[in-house]
């Protein structure tokens, strides 16, 4: 019963990365554009589908909450900067969102807030994962790092990271998504974006060798784990080809691969602690009374209708998005 609830978390978390990713990357790109037409065009991509990328990230506090009690206290307090800022940069950008549209004089403001909700939301959640793999104090189960003990270096570059990680990835979403002159801005965009992912990894590669993270010695003890960055590297390249042969298919799901192989790489190389090196899976999880309750509802029949009607969405919803900008 404890690995089912991890492995639904694991799906969940997943899931979010991939599609709240591209939501907020087209957002950060969003605002790198003063164009009004490719503005409306790249909103048209996410409308259908961002209120119910966002879901995921209830589902993942959810579980965490319901199944693994004891990593969700011990970790909240440890993040409460982090988790408030990345909660109020998604309320902006969705308040944004709603209001653009109603707004005439005042549009340039929310489409300014639009972005900035979508940085920070980004920024946040890069933030605090590196928070965690570098490692954060406790004693006896209670935080014991301070207000901003979560605020480190690796914690600011993996911040950075993932913001030019999402970006990338809702570029690729656009060339998918869109014609016209939206899909080749966006296509224009990948090959730096790619870099920039790339030199963000060799970065913190380096920062680990030079800080002696102890994760590193998870990836000389488990040789396996470098079939991960082979994958990736496989996607990267295929990646590129597909770039030079102006396809729209295959950029976001090399990418997608690549987000997958990631975080696997992470996942794997902690198991089986669920806070690193501090709280394995067996003690973080909830009595098995519970989790066997939480399964015959949210686990048997809720997760799998919120995965169909995902697929069904985005099933429905498939294909270009059409918008005036695609004509000009």
């Amino acid at each position: 019963m404890v690995m089912f609830w991890v492995a639904l978390l694991a799906i969940s978390i997943l899931i979010y990365l991939l599609l709240d990713g591209f939501d907020l990357g087209v957002g950060m790109l969003f605002g790198l554009t003063s164009s009004k037409s490719k503005r409306e065009a790249m909103l048209g991509t996410v409308a259908p589908v961002w209120d119910g990328n966002e879901t995921w990230l209830i589902v993942t506090g959810v579980i965490l909450w319901g199944s693994f009690p004891l990593v969700y206290s011990m970790l909240l307090p440890a993040l409460y900067i982090p988790v408030v800022v990345m909660l109020l940069g998604l309320i902006l950008r969705g308040v944004a969102f709603e209001f653009r549209g109603k707004a005439s004089r005042s549009r340039w403001i929310w489409d300014v807030c639009f972005a900035t909700g979508s940085f920070a939301a980004s920024f946040m959640q890069g933030a605090m994962v590196g928070a965690i793999v570098e490692g954060l104090p406790f004693s006896n189960g209670d935080y014991t790092g301070g207000t901003f003990g979560w605020l480190t270096t690796f914690a600011v570059l993996c911040g950075i990271g993932l913001c030019f990680g999402y970006a990338l990835l809702g570029a690729c979403w656009l060339v998918r998504k869109s014609e016209g002159p939206v899909r080749d801005m966006a296509r224009r965009q990948i090959p730096p974006l790619a870099i920039s992912v790339l030199a963000f990894l060799v970065i913190v590669f380096v920062h680990a060798l030079a800080e002696h993270l102890p994760i590193l010695h998870r990836w000389i003890d488990r040789p396996y784990l470098f079939v991960f960055p082979l994958i990736g590297a496989g996607a990267a390249a295929v990646l590129a080809r597909s770039i030079l042969n102006h396809d729209d298919y295959w950029p976001f799901h090399m990418v997608s691969l690549i987000f997958v192989a990631a975080f696997g790489t992470l996942a794997l190389s902690f198991w089986p602690y669920m806070i690193p090196f501090v709280v394995t899976i067996e003690e973080a999880a909830a009595p098995h009374a519970s989790l066997a309750f939480m399964f015959w509802g949210a686990g048997l029949f809720v997760f799998p209708l919120m995965l169909l009607y995902m697929a069904i969405g985005y099933r429905i919803f498939r294909g270009k998005s059409v918008s005036a900008a695609d004509h000009y």
